[in-house]
C-alpha cells in the first residue's frame, strides 16, 4: 500500500485558513479507472481511494503509517511568503 501524507491546502474560495493545520494520510489509486459500461461514469474496484484519514500532527500521521506497515510519502508545505504591499502602491 502506498499513500500520502500532506497538510489540508487553504481552498481557494475562501479567505480564512480554516482546517489548515490538519495532515491528511490519502491512499494512492492502486488501478486505474474504467468507465461504467452502462453509465460511463469512471469507477474502479479500489476502495482505498476513498479513504482519507486525518490527523492533528505530521508525526501522528507518520506514526500511523509505520504502526500500519504503509508506505508513505510526506509531502511538506511550501514556505509562506509574504507580499508586504502599501495601500498606496495601487496607484501608482
Amino acid at each position: 500500500m502506498q499513500a500520502r501524507i500532506f497538510q489540508r491546502p487553504k481552498n481557494a474560495m475562501q479567505s480564512g485558513k480554516a482546517l489548515t493545520d490538519q495532515w491528511l494520510l490519502d491512499f494512492v489509486p492502486a488501478e486505474a479507472k474504467k468507465p461504467d459500461p452502462l453509465m460511463g461514469w469512471p469507477g474502479s474496484g479500489d476502495t482505498r481511494q476513498q479513504l482519507t484519514l486525518r490527523f492533528p500532527t505530521r508525526e501522528a500521521a507518520v506514526a500511523y503509517a509505520e504502526k500500519y506497515g504503509i508506505d508513505a510519502v510526506v509531502y511538506d508545505p511550501p514556505p509562506k511568503r509574504l507580499k508586504i504591499q502599501a495601500y498606496a502602491d495601487n496607484f501608482r
